[in-house]
């Protein structure tokens, strides 16, 4: 199956025009069964109640099952169980997440398994999220490259507000139907778009969004941002200035190296009225233009400024120098990224208070290694020796609070072989 969808990523790669009008063939219990094995089996169940086990006992059957109601269209999308998970810390409200059933999940994954193999030949270099082979770090390194060896001194930091809530459902599926003619593809997606949310045992329908959890959610995102960002940006922004300009985009989440603030300027106003033709709107309390690049600094110390700072996929992005007085380009996790993972293992102590001690050693050190992983970069390493003390405070908190009669004081712990806790490297990633 992996090779048929090789083929349709060779076509799609050799013509940009090809409109596929024969997919869902692909679909079939083979075919899900493979897509079935690269799930995450661990997700929770949908209105029906249905967990990934109870599926998984009669896969053999219910795959078929599903492909003779496709071939049928006797297909019908339940509503996602909408849940609201909190924001984060320093953030007010909650987030909606949509969990579809298991049975949709499959289905919707291996929808989305067949667009991104005829969408990643149209997506452009300038985008990042959600996209096989690509990460956070990929962005983080190619926007560094821009910042450090380009002839940019503008930035435009950018938020849309709410955006999976607002991608409006009629852009969204002729956007698609640009490259998939089938028309089984065209109204299961359709099917998924309308068929809305149950919330308190109350069915809403929707109009306009795509429900963040489910698995066609992304690529979804992505094929919109594609046609209303990214190209207008390649073919009509980017002729149109006269300097230099980058744009680096993750998912939602993007910014814009500039070399003149004119052209900047030009872009916000473009921007603004872009976005309103499909139903988006910029957050203008997180939408700025800044001073940022190689040779701000400089020009700022004549007037006894300071550059600004803008935070981007989780790092604060300073104008810096290095040992030599050069441009750096200094990143660390911003306050967010570390109130959020502070508060997680907070909550975790939380509710394991009890647990044996090496055990809560090991699950601390797990989660500790993983926010490593993601910021360990060049100049990280005090402010991740500082998390590293900041959840040893919190574990010798929930120690103390487990008995009145404790001996959990500093002097006997900092000797202790299950209270040790590991240090982050001091560039994990030096290359990003």
């Amino acid at each position: 199956m992996s090779t048929q969808l090789d083929q349709i990523v060779g076509k799609a790669k050799s013509n940009p025009k090809l409109r596929f009008t024969s997919l869902a063939h692909l679909i079939t219990p083979e075919f899900l069964q493979e897509t079935w094995k690269q799930m995450n089996r661990r997700g929770a169940s949908g209105v029906d109640g249905e967990t990934t086990k109870e599926f998984e006992r009669d896969l053999d059957r219910r795959v078929r099952d599903l492909c003779e109601r496709l071939k049928q269209g006797a297909y019908r999308a339940p509503p996602v169980r909408r849940v609201d998970i909190p924001k984060g810390p320093g953030k007010e409200g909650t987030r909606p997440l949509g969990i579809p059933t298991v049975e949709d999940r499959l289905l919707q994954r291996a929808v989305a398994r067949i667009l991104e193999a005829v969408f990643e030949a149209d997506f452009l270099e300038c985008s990042y999220g959600f996209r096989p082979g690509r990460n956070p770090h990929d962005a983080l390194r190619a926007l560094r490259a821009v910042i450090v060896t380009k002839k940019v001194g503008h930035l435009f930091e950018a938020d849309i507000r709410g955006y999976f809530n607002h991608i409006q459902h009629d852009w969204l599926q002729q956007m698609v139907a640009h490259r998939i003619g089938d028309p089984v593809i065209l109204r299961l997606i359709g099917k998924w778009l309308k068929a809305g949310f149950m919330a308190g045992g109350v069915v809403t329908r929707t109009e306009e969004g795509s429900p963040q959890g489910g698995p066609i959610s992304p690529i979804l995102a992505n094929i919109y941002l594609h046609y209303v960002l990214d190209l207008w940006f390649e073919k009509r922004v980017k002729p149109w200035c006269q300097g230099e300009v980058y744009l680096t985009r993750f998912a939602d989440d993007f910014v814009v190296n500039f070399q003149y603030r004119r052209d900047a300027e030009g872009f916000e106003k473009g921007l603004r009225k872009r976005f309103g033709k499909f139903g988006l709107e910029l957050a203008e309390e997180k939408t700025r233009l800044m001073r940022f690049g190689r040779f701000v600094r400089t020009d700022l110390e004549k007037t006894g400024e300071k550059p600004e700072t803008f935070d981007f996929l989780g790092f604060k992005h300073v104008c810096g120098v290095d040992r030599g007085g050069k441009f750096a380009l200094v990143r660390i996790p911003c306050v967010k990224s570390c109130r959020k993972f502070l508060a997680k293992t907070k909550d975790w102590l939380k509710r394991h208070m009890h647990w044996k001690r090496r055990d809560q050693q090991r699950q601390l050190t797990s989660m500790l290694r993983g926010f490593y992983q993601y910021f360990g970069l060049h100049h990280c390493k005090p402010k991740l020796d500082a998390i590293r003390r900041a959840v040893a405070r919190q574990w010798s908190l929930t120690l103390r609070r487990r008995s009145q009669r404790h001996r959990m004081y500093w002097s006997y712990l900092k000797s202790r072989s299950w209270f040790e806790l590991p240090y982050a490297v001091s560039t994990c990633h030096a290359t990003v």
